[in-house]
């Protein structure tokens, strides 16, 4: 199974999930920074701080899990529930993934697309859905790995 092998891999390569604590906050900004650079998002010191209180708030619907190698924040990944009225239940939305270019090929950013998917099962979410650019080769390359690529196109309408 794809899932145990990537786990098993993380594993190996002694790679912990888990959620962000406040003694994070340096590592990840650094991370969330470096992935808004990333996708060419101008993002402000604030605009982290505001997504940092969200993290660390429990009645927040945004959640966090870091990929830890070598007692290093290589890797984030923020998700949250979505209604899915159509389907009458509940899926989980990940928002963001980012691991560093040194940890690439790792197994941390399928350590933390399942990460995600163990936390949507016991949950009881039926699907865990994100978005990539289209140009994003390589995370691709995972992402038709582990998921299925949908005929859905995606709009924004800016307010």
């Amino acid at each position: 199974m794809v899932g145990r092998d990537a786990i098993e891999r993380a594993m190996s390569q002694n790679i912990a999930i888990r959620p962000p604590t406040l003694a994070d906050r340096a590592e990840w900004s650094a991370l969330y920074s470096a992935y808004a650079g990333f996708y060419g998002v101008a993002q402000t010191e604030e605009m982290r701080a505001r997504v940092w209180g969200w993290l660390m708030d429990p009645s927040h619907e945004v959640e966090g899990r870091l990929a830890v190698l070598e007692r290093r924040v290589v890797g984030l990944a923020h998700f949250r529930p979505f209604a899915r009225p159509l389907m009458a239940g509940t899926g989980g939305f990940l928002d963001d993934l980012y691991v560093t270019p040194e940890a690439r090929g790792s197994g941390a950013a399928e350590a933390l697309i399942r990460a995600v998917e163990a936390e949507g099962r016991a949950r009881g979410w039926g699907v865990i859905r994100w978005i990539t650019a289209e140009d994003n080769a390589r995370a691709r390359t995972l992402y038709d790995r582990v998921a299925d690529s949908t005929r859905w196109v995606t709009y924004d309408l800016k307010l």
